[in-house]
Order: structure tokens, then C-alpha cells, then sequence
């Protein structure tokens, strides 16, 4: 039996691109999927070298045997619930296409809201020679984000995971930011007195107990180590309460993305160093999703 037919049964090389697309569909719902016409148009597209236009001007043209065995590998691995992100190995974030690799997180759309709230904070400053920080860079795709909305910044972006560093480094490169910005190894409590104007950080920040319960798109794709906030969520950004006075300039700011109930107590965390809370940013859906905090400047 061919690997299409075990994935999906019914899908051949004979199957048509509309027929291809219906049998991912009822697969994907089989197994709870949440939008399976969404991910079976993106794996089918990716499958068989065309873009969705093409999909909708030939919906009856017929897969070939090197379509159908690709297309094949996609959907079990979808049906083993790994992300279409992870499966393509790309993911759009803000203007740029990332690289999404094992060893980093999957960027999420919501952490967009930190590019929004950097942009909130230093809009009247984009052209400016801003130093930036990421701290757990992860896939890289913040400082990426920041680099193109400041174009003459620079920026160090800072993972304790090798995968991660790697992967940031990648996508700097991909996006034409290798020139500004470096991807360091390392923890960021070892980092030294820094002069930033902006630090951001999407930081762990689930309670250990509460992994197991995630979809397992997360649970079984994202590292641990990149999900884990300790036993309240919190332990991450006890951690940069440490770090963040010494790394900021006085008038610096830090956006630190929270979980969907966190920012409160994130804020309580952070304010009771010497930074100074200074709001926060709501996601699309209205969850206040990213804190931010100031070095104040000296007033003696």
C-alpha cells in the first residue's frame, strides 16, 4: 500500500486537486482539527508547487505520483497534530517570512503585539540608531520584526538553547538583517551592564501543571523549556527583574509579552525593581498580551 493511501485513504495520483482536498478535510476533522480547510489548502498548495489561485482556476487537474507521496507525508504528519508551520518549515510573522525549525518556539501571531507596542512606544524614533534586545530569541522572528521597523537599529538577540541561537542567526541572515544584529548563546542573567533602549522578551510563562492540558500542536511540538514558567508562570519574569535595570539606559523601555491573566501580577513582579510600569498592549482579540516598563531617568 502506497504512503498516500495509508495517510489518507482514497488519495492517489490520479486525485484530483478538489477530491485531494476534500479527503484532508474529513480526515483533519476526524481527528479535531480546528480550521481543516485552512491547513488541507496550505499542505496542498505546498504538496503540489502551486499557489491557492491556481487551486481555484484548476480544482480538477489530477495529482502526480510525486504530489501525492509529498502531500501524503504532510497530512500524517498533520493528523499527528504537528503544525502546518513546522511541517512547511516557514511561518509569517509580521512583514517577514521565518524559518520554524525543532528547538525554538513556533512564533505565535500574537506576539506581533510587541512589534505593535515597540512602535507605540519609539514611533517618532524609527530612524533612529536604536539599540535593541531579545532575550530568549527563540526563532528569532522579534528581533527580525524590529530590525525592519527600525532601520537603523541594531539588535542582540540572546537563547540558552544552541537550536535556538542557530535559528535565530538563520533568519537574520534570510532577512537581510545579519549586518545589525547578533545572535549570542547564552543566559541572559550572565549578560553584563547593558545600554538599551528597548529589551523585549516573550519569556515562558506556563504553569508547569497546566502543559499537559495545551493542544498538543504545543505539547508535543513547542520545547518545553521555551513553555515552562515554573510552578505559577512566573518564574521567568522574576528572573528579568533581575536583569532588566542593569540592561536598560535610564529612559529605556522592556516589552515582555504575559500570558492571557498575567499582566497584573507581571507588572506587580517587575515594578517592585526599579522599573516603572507604564501599561500594557492588547492583542487582536483583546487580551492584554504584552507589559510595558521604563527605567525612569534620573530626577536628582
Amino acid at each position: 500500500m502506497s504512503a498516500a493511501a495509508t495517510a489518507i485513504p482514497g488519495l492517489t495520483s490520479a486525485t484530483t486537486r478538489r477530491r485531494a482536498m476534500a479527503l484532508m478535510i474529513d480526515a483533519f476533522e476526524g481527528v479535531g482539527i480546528d480550521d481543516p480547510a485552512h491547513d488541507a489548502r496550505l499542505l496542498l498548495c505546498a504538496a503540489a508547487g502551486v499557489d491557492h489561485a491556481a487551486l481555484i482556476r484548476d480544482p480538477e487537474a489530477p495529482l502526480d505520483d510525486e504530489a501525492s507521496e509529498r502531500l501524503a507525508g504532510f497530512a500524517g504528519r498533520r493528523l499527528a497534530r504537528e503544525p502546518v508551520t513546522r511541517i512547511l518549515g516557514m511561518r509569517g510573522f509580521w512583514s517577514l517570512d521565518v524559518e520554524v525549525a525543532a528547538g525554538a518556539l513556533d512564533p505565535r501571531p500574537d506576539s506581533e503585539t510587541l512589534i505593535d507596542a515597540a512602535l507605540r512606544l519609539f514611533g517618532d524614533r524609527q530612524e533612529e540608531a536604536l539599540r535593541l534586545a531579545d532575550l530568549g530569541s527563540g526563532s528569532g522572528a522579534l528581533i527580525c520584526a524590529l530590525l525592519d521597523v527600525f532601520p537603523n537599529a541594531t539588535g542582540l538577540a540572546v537563547d540558552i538553547a544552541p537550536a535556538a541561537r542557530d535559528l535565530t542567526r538563520r533568519n537574520l541572515a534570510r532577512c537581510g538583517f545579519a549586518a545589525r544584529g547578533e545572535a549570542r548563546l547564552g543566559d541572559w542573567t550572565e549578560l553584563g551592564e547593558g545600554d538599551f533602549d528597548l529589551v523585549v522578551s516573550n519569556p515562558p510563562y506556563i504553569a508547569s501543571a497546566e502543559i499537559d492540558g495545551l493542544d498538543p500542536e504545543v505539547r508535543n511540538f513547542d520545547p518545553r523549556i521555551a513553555l515552562d514558567g515554573g510552578p505559577d508562570g512566573l518564574d521567568a519574569y522574576r528572573s528579568l527583574a533581575s536583569v532588566l535595570p542593569r540592561l536598560l539606559k535610564r529612559g529605556g523601555h522592556a516589552i515582555l509579552e504575559v500570558g492571557w491573566t498575567q499582566a497584573a501580577d507581571v507588572l506587580r513582579t517587575l515594578e517592585s525593581t526599579e522599573l516603572l510600569g507604564v501599561g500594557t498592549q492588547r492583542d487582536l482579540s483583546g487580551v492584554e498580551r504584552a507589559v510595558l516598563l521604563e527605567r525612569p531617568k534620573r530626577t536628582d
